[in-house]
């Protein structure tokens, strides 16, 4: 029988190799993917996330879990799908036009997974037209926008009058971040929330969601 407290440890210590044999084996003995997720990974990566919060961990460590969570999520994917499984919500990702800074979007987009969301990952320098395809074909519930420059910060405000003018703005929510992103410059532009780092991403998309 397999130990899943691994699995956990793993997650925790980044490492995927182990993460994703942990992930067969336990698949292979029958064991529910949902339970695996909400049991053993969902928790490490609130785990990491904690740690991060109070500067145990750093980015290397956080992209180190980050991996081999997306290693385990891989195989249990497409079963959660078939199962019927839905997601948490449906997050579309991307630095604004402009910007083609990566690192803190790649670690979102992991953190955002970890805490059960679908993530559609639309890369750097992502025009507003691409956010709101996202929404139209995808069904992204969420848009999850950032920015590195102080420079490509207006993109942001940009993006959100082009949802306002495609009249889809009541469909989604939006949560933005990025080194130069405050709070007030958020409730400025109409965000829905704000995040000061990749940890505390997953409760601003819960926050936005449940209100």
């Amino acid at each position: 029988m397999q130990d899943l407290q691994q699995l956990h440890e793993a997650i925790l210590t980044g490492n995927a190799k182990s993460a994703k044999a942990i992930t067969e084996a336990a698949l292979a003995e029958g064991i529910e993917p949902l339970k695996l997720v909400q049991e053993f990974m969902m928790p490490a990566m609130n785990e990491v996330g904690r740690r991060f919060e109070c500067n145990e961990y750093f980015v290397p460590e956080l992209l180190l879990s980050a991996r081999a969570m997306k290693a385990a999520l891989e195989l249990l994917r497409p079963l959660l799908a078939a199962r019927g499984a839905e997601p948490v919500g449906r997050v579309a990702i991307g630095t604004v036009k402009g910007d083609l800074h990566d690192i803190g979007k790649n670690l979102v987009g992991a953190m955002l997974e970890g805490g059960g969301y679908e993530v559609i990952d639309l890369g750097v320098n992502v025009t507003p037209e691409q956010f709101i395809t996202a929404v139209k074909e995808k069904r992204a519930n969420i848009i999850a926008m950032s920015a590195l420059l102080t420079t490509t910060m207006s993109a942001m405000k940009t993006t959100i009058d082009a949802i306002k003018a495609a009249g889809i703005r009541d469909q989604v929510k939006i949560i933005i971040g990025g080194a130069p992103i405050t709070e007030k410059f958020a409730g400025e532009i109409g965000a829905d929330g704000f995040s000061e780092s990749a940890a505390g991403a997953v409760s601003a998309a819960h926050k936005a969601v449940n209100g």
